[in-house]
């Protein structure tokens, strides 16, 4: 499929297709256990659990931010073990917004698999289209593959040169109040990296959850761009979760080619010697 988006009724046609792989990447940064809880009480039919800190980031060391992206093959090595491969169409799903989903999505890029989606809405629309539920635990089919690395990052050093000989723009996916340095509760620093543009990740869904229309998407990134192609576009937030949610919705309408910003905010503040922005 090319879309990176599936709806709930077009997901549930491939519950049974061994070719499809569906993965439940539910999380709350403020209880990051409470994922796997509420996978083991429901979840998709043969929907794999992965783990925002323990499967799609390395432990933070306090410099590096709060979900440090892990070595390709480290990465390539935990979802092989849930039967991520090349050829598989896989689907990731979140508890509604995608912001973790986006994330996982955004990793399979990253390492080359190109046959990726996002279920519109996740399990809030699963639920309200009243498809199937499982408890069952099903074994993964374990899987090995190579990571093909994308040219989809860029980091602290290459965002610290770009202040002075601008080749690209940040656009920062944090809500309006933190990235004018406003309400800081999560990291030590409030404010922004100087010069970035503000996008809430939350502008790209309507009131009920879902994806806006990709016609509604490329004009409000258009009318944000102004001008500058996706190729320049390089995307961040305060730990390199939600900004995936801003490359998501740019793939959605087709400018393609932004890059990401691991790190993001609290990567950046972590080094006093970098310059920050408020207001």
């Amino acid at each position: 499929m090319a879309s990176p988006l599936i709806t709930a009724p077009q997901l549930a046609a491939h519950l049974d297709d061994p070719d499809w792989l569906i993965l439940d990447v539910r999380h709350d940064l403020a209880d990051p256990p409470w994922g796997r809880r509420v996978y083991e009480e429901g979840h998709l039919p043969r929907a794999q659990f992965v783990s925002l800190d323990e499967d799609l980031s390395v432990a933070p060391t306090g410099k590096n931010g709060r979900h440090p992206l892990p070595p390709p093959e480290q990465c390539a090595e935990r979802l092989g073990r849930l039967g991520v491969a090349p050829g598989k169409q896989i689907v990731a799903y979140d508890q509604g917004s995608g912001m973790f989903a986006a994330r996982l999505w955004w990793m399979l890029r990253w390492l080359g698999l190109d046959r990726c989606a996002v279920l519109d809405g996740g399990w809030a629309q699963w639920l309200a289209a009243k498809q199937p539920v499982s408890t069952d635990r099903d074994a993964p089919q374990p899987a090995n593959f190579a990571p093909q690395v994308q040219n989809l990052t860029v980091n602290a050093d290459t965002v610290l040169a770009n202040l002075f000989s601008p080749t690209f723009t940040l656009i920062d996916a944090r809500a309006a109040s933190r990235y004018r340095g406003e309400n800081e509760t999560i990291d030590p620093v409030g404010g922004h990296i100087p010069g970035a543009l503000n996008r809430p990740y939350t502008e790209n869904l309507t009131a009920e959850g879902v994806f806006k229309s990709a016609a509604q998407l490329r004009a409000e990134f258009t009318a944000l761009l102004n001008g500058m192609p996706a190729a320049r576009i390089v995307h961040q937030c305060g730990s390199g979760v939600s900004a995936c949610h801003n490359v998501l919705a740019m793939e959605i309408t087709g400018l393609s080619g932004s890059r990401l910003y691991p790190g993001s905010w609290s990567e950046w503040c972590s080094d006093p010697t970098r310059p920050i922005a408020q207001g």
